[in-house]
């Protein structure tokens, strides 16, 4: 064997290599668990791992070689983990995409990270056989049978395209540690979606650190509920597989039948949105549910409130921690600690991760001091490698050698980060800054409001005017006095707003998060 392909092959790091070893470790304890039409689906690690091998000699069979993308949308599953862990052990680019984007910005992306392959739930067989036509280099399709749903070619069943396999262990494949893991691809709110490279050191390295700094349990049972082809849930599954854990897969949320999984599947971690934490303390379930097994509540996304925090604490008994990231830096880049959640009252995102810096900085690189507000920005081996085919935003993004995250914030006398707004949504209001997160929080103090978003709207005399737009929660017959006296008594004058206005719902991503930019756009001219 060549001597560098030895040295990259003895001294690798390479996320494959993890269910190798489990298989090895922990071969008959059970890996993946999934609830399937009242029928739970399961894999133990040694099942996993002989999945993963037969998924990369397929793969092999139509032509796929190393470095080659791979589209992966579809919701939760079993069959999703398989394709998705199979990438990476195979040294092939797995590209996720949200199965909730429109058809064009789904061959955009697949076109764009010049995908050849791609396996997709069978419910999203006809919205793909739409834009095949728009996907020239795309030549194998492959159905993910969640439903049962009967499979047509071009597609290929994703049980037949295993069908006479091999799965012993693959020992040619050569894994350096920069190589390319996965493409995620942001949002693209303002612009097309960018494709971030991410590494397969950056997710090793925080998988482990997520077990240090979440203090996971050895072979702790997590639940997997958010979005696969997010990098938040990505990276604590494969944190807890790295430990010989269990992830529980859930498809959907259902506030009482999570609480009932919790009690089936004795739960000790769960990873949840703020609003799901909320949903399951209203249901009646609540009070006969046996949620003795749960020892950390992660949330993440959106702030807590207060009252939410408080309550939840009290009713699961177990420590609450808060994570967070982004796609260009993996998660988690800071952890609010469970000591702090009650003590301090802000959007807290707390201490940096052990594997990397935080930083606060002015607009000339500067590091800026305790309480000095400055966008925040990190430094390490989590950060992305760049932005595909885009060396220019790659460069605005890494100016003075840190990745720059676009969030204004400030290090508290205690050196917790105080995360204050996007950039982009700070309100400039009559000469004054206004966080909008800062009049959220207030809203969502009051128990009648089950979700808000504040943005700035074009105004003549104050330049942005600060509006707030508020989901009542069932039944309530909360008014905008109501909602305006309250902020009167939390918040400085120029910051409350100027109107309430109440809406059915708010438009979300897949993962939780309020899209302002659709709010600003549909309203821009209510002050005219």
């Amino acid at each position: 064997m060549n001597p560098n392909l030895q040295q990259n092959l003895i001294q690798r790091v390479a996320i494959g290599d993890i269910f190798r070893r489990r298989a090895a470790i922990s071969g008959n304890r059970t890996a993946i668990v999934e609830q399937r039409c009242e029928n739970d689906m399961s894999l133990t690690y040694k099942e996993l791992n002989s999945l993963l091998n037969r998924f990369v000699r397929a793969a092999r069979k139509v032509n796929l070689k190393k470095g080659d993308r791979i589209g992966l949308i579809g919701g939760n599953s079993i069959e999703y983990c398989i394709a998705q862990y199979g990438c990476a052990k195979g040294g092939f680019v797995a590209v996720p995409v949200n199965p909730s984007l429109n058809p064009n910005q789904i061959s955009y992306i697949l076109n764009h990270a010049e995908v050849k392959a791609l396996i997709s739930d069978d419910l999203l067989c006809d919205i793909i056989r739409e834009i095949m036509p728009d996907l020239p280099d795309v030549e194998t399709f492959i159905s993910l049978s969640v439903t049962g749903k009967e499979v047509q070619a071009p597609f290929v069943d994703f049980t037949a395209f295993f069908e006479g396999q091999l799965d012993n262990e693959i020992e040619d494949v050569i894994i350096n540690d920069r190589d390319i893991y996965e493409i995620l691809y942001t949002s693209g709110t303002t612009a097309d979606p960018k494709g971030v490279i991410v590494s397969h050191l950056s997710v090793f390295l925080m998988s482990l650190t997520n077990i240090i700094e979440m203090e996971l349990p050895r072979k702790a049972n997590m639940l997997n509920l958010l979005p696969s082809f997010h990098c938040a849930q990505q990276t604590f599954a494969i944190s807890t597989l790295h430990i010989g854990g269990k992830v529980t897969i859930m498809r959907a949320f259902d506030p009482e039948q999570l609480l009932k999984t919790i009690e089936r599947e004795k739960l000790e971690v769960l990873f949840c949105l703020p609003v799901m934490y909320r949903d399951m303390l209203d249901h009646p379930y609540i009070k006969e549910a046996d949620l003795s097994s749960v020892k950390i509540c992660v949330y993440a996304m959106a702030p807590m409130d207060h009252r939410t925090l408080a309550e939840a604490i009290d009713v699961f008994g177990a420590d609450f921690l808060l994570g967070t990231g982004q796609t260009e830096c993996f998660p988690s880049t800071n952890t609010f600690r469970p000591e702090w959640q009650l003590k301090k009252k802000g959007n807290y995102w707390g201490e940096s991760a052990l594997t990397l810096d935080t930083a606060v900085m002015d607009e000339m690189g500067n590091l800026l001091g305790m309480n000095q507000i400055g966008e925040i920005a990190w430094r390490g081996p989590n950060v992305m490698t760049s932005y595909l085919k885009d060396p220019e935003a790659t460069a605005e993004s890494q100016r003075f050698g840190w990745h720059h995250s676009g969030d204004l914030g400030y290090f508290d006398d205690d050196g917790l980060l105080v995360f204050v707004d996007r950039k982009k949504d700070m309100i400039k209001t009559g000469g004054e800054n206004v966080p909008s997160i800062k009049v959220e929080q207030t809203i969502l103090g009051e128990p009648h409001v089950e979700a808000v978003a504040v943005v700035g709207l074009p105004h003549d005399r104050w330049m942005e005017a600060v509006t707030a737009f508020v989901v009542k929660r069932k039944g309530s017959e909360l008014s905008e006095v109501d909602v305006i006296g309250l902020c009167k008594k939390k918040l400085g004058g120029f910051e409350v707003p100027q109107k309430i206005i109440f809406v059915d719902e708010l438009p979300k991503t897949a993962t939780g998060k309020i899209r302002k930019k659709i709010i600003r756009e549909k309203y821009s001219g209510l002050y005219d």
